[in-house]
């Protein structure tokens, strides 16, 4: 049953030359997007770290200002000065910068004693109290500042939106007073920025993926065109062949034909003819009781055995019976024995024991290519010797058939009929996918066929 599914010769061509395309495409895909999410995420991190950089420098120059304002304050103090720490509290608190920037301080207990933007943490203590991303934020900056000072990033309500958002703070030590001196700055900004970065770097992707998309597909529309236009242009090509050898087959029917109308009438026709006026006239003569009536029964069955004989050479020349019946050998020996009887030249086949090997394809297309040839031989070539070798061998079997007429040149008539017994005998041996090889001088012809191993069968004793 076939296949419903199966695909065409066109459709597999196809297949062929667009699946390498695609796996091409797809692979340039991924390497192109691995490469440019690559690049992309490289640049952003170095963009980030310079943004927090500069947030920091920021931070850290806020902060020396800071100092400078109530450092005489804080060098002329005691550690138990509170006038002096009131003093200091007052002028941190004034200091406010931007739309969300201030400073804070808290004692190492964890008591907020300045907060100008939040005022409602000032006198609360904070210690052990985690914020909206759940650090321990005072805690951590008490600890930081006992270290000496530094950075800190975490989560906080921004004051003029009230929302959380992500910030970077640095912090001091006061160590005479055991205070957390610090101030910080939202990172939004800069989270905002690499968003859009990586939104920007998403979409080039994208429209990376779209271009390549967009080339495969024209590279697989101008395949399929150019499939098109080569199949179209084979079918042209095959259509024509087509008829070419639909035509050449008419016309082979009709010479074989002519052919054999021609050896009827030619011989048969006039036999017959001959062997009714000899039985007429055979009749005749027996009623009138003349004596020579035998005579002319006995011409007219020896014309009738001749005519049984010329029904045989034909239906011989048709197809041998014993080319079925016997193989290739004996049919090619009962070939050249009834060549060289009718043409007078002397004919030598040498053949080795084939054992009925060779496929019923391969001695039909022999058989056929040795009796072209040798109808060749008779009426153009003017040999006197012909030889046949029909042989078998690792690569499959041979037919040579050589003779030592003038060869086929310009002027043979064969060529100049245009050589349809040796397109004949080329196209036999094709279809075996086998070759033939011709070699004329004017000292003869070698005309060699030789088809493959795979017309070969295996020997009767391990065939089942």
């Amino acid at each position: 049953m076939k296949n419903r599914f199966g695909l065409s010769y066109g459709q597999k061509v196809f297949l062929l030359a667009t699946l390498p395309l695609l796996l091409a495409a797809a692979a340039i895909a991924v390497l192109v997007t691995a490469q440019s999410r690559q690049t992309a995420q490289q640049e952003i991190r170095v963009l980030q770290d310079e943004l927090i950089t500069a947030k920091r420098a920021e931070l850290k120059n806020y902060l020396s200002l800071a100092r400078t304002a109530f450092i005489n304050i804080y060098g002329r103090a005691l550690p138990d000065d509170e006038d002096a720490k009131l003093q200091a509290t007052q002028t941190l608190s004034a200091m406010l910068y931007g739309q969300d920037g201030y400073f804070f301080v808290y004692d190492y207990e964890g008591n907020n004693l300045v907060s100008p933007r939040r005022t409602e943490m000032i006198g609360k203590n904070w210690l052990g109290m985690a914020g909206p991303d759940g650090q321990m934020v005072v805690d951590r900056m008490i600890e930081i500042a006992r270290q000496g000072g530094g950075y800190m990033t975490y989560d906080w309500p921004k004051p003029s939106t009230g929302k959380v958002e992500r910030m970077v703070s640095y912090v001091v030590g006061l160590q005479d007073w055991r205070w957390v001196i610090g101030t910080g700055v939202f990172i939004d900004d800069v989270l905002e920025t690499i968003a859009s970065e990586k939104a920007e770097v998403e979409g080039r992707v994208q429209s990376t993926f779209l271009y390549i998309g967009g080339i495969t597909l024209g590279a697989l529309l101008l395949v399929f065109l150019s499939g098109m236009f080569l199949n179209l242009r084979e079918r042209r090509l095959a259509d024509a062949k087509l008829k070419g050898l639909t035509q050449r087959v008419l016309d082979t029917q009709e010479e074989e034909r002519s052919r054999v109308a021609r050896e009827l009438h030619d011989s048969i026709s006039q036999i017959l003819v001959g062997v009714r006026y000899a039985l007429e006239l055979a009749r005749k003569r027996v009623q009138t009781g003349d004596a020579r009536a035998d005579e002319n029964l006995g011409k007219g069955i020896d014309s009738l055995n001749s005519a049984i004989q010329e029904v045989r050479r034909i239906s011989h020349d048709l197809r041998p019976g014993v080319l079925d019946d016997l193989g290739l050998g004996p049919a090619l020996q009962a070939l050249t024995q009834e060549f060289s009887q009718r043409t007078g030249i002397k004919t030598e086949l040498e053949t080795v024991v084939f054992r009925n090997r060779l496929d019923a394809e391969s001695k039909i297309a022999l058989f056929r290519i040795a009796q072209e040839a040798l109808t060749n031989i008779e009426r153009h070539a003017g040999a006197t010797e012909v030889s046949i070798k029909l042989f078998g061998h690792k690569k499959g079997g041979t037919l040579r058939i050589i003779d030592n007429g003038r060869g086929i040149g310009d002027n043979t008539p064969a060529t100049a009929q245009g050589g349809l017994g040796l397109r004949n005998m080329q196209e036999r041996v094709e279809q075996l996918d086998g070759t033939l090889h011709m070699t004329s001088t004017k000292d003869g012809t070698v005309i060699e066929a030789q088809i493959p191993l795979t017309h070969l069968l295996p020997p009767e004793e391990t065939r089942g």
